[in-house]
């Protein structure tokens, strides 16, 4: 299986979680937008972009994903709220998240 295809096949498997869960699709689709949205900022920070994203050091991807279990959530919804006050598109794109 191929990465794609196996990032892909996680991402669907999250997904039927969420929807057995109770977690209606337009909710799932929207947090899974963010993440990837993060992920993607980060790679773009990253050589042989080495792009300024303007995502605070505290909210960036390395230190979501070093959060585990409720610590997790609580820095992730902190992010959402912290990124949505930022000036520019990246506050726009967070905005009400």
């Amino acid at each position: 299986m191929s990465a794609t295809a196996s990032i892909v096949s996680k991402v669907w498997s999250f997904c039927t979680t969420l929807r057995d869960d109770g977690v209606g699709y337009g909710d799932y689709l929207e947090q899974l937008t963010y993440l990837i949205f993060l992920k993607m900022a980060d790679e773009y920070s990253q050589p042989p972009y080495n792009r300024k994203v303007g995502i605070p050091a505290e909210y960036n991807w390395q230190n979501l994903k070093a959060k585990r279990g409720a610590e997790l959530e609580v820095h992730y919804v902190a992010l959402l709220m912290e990124l949505g006050k930022l000036p520019g598109m990246l506050g726009q794109i967070f905005t009400k998240a």
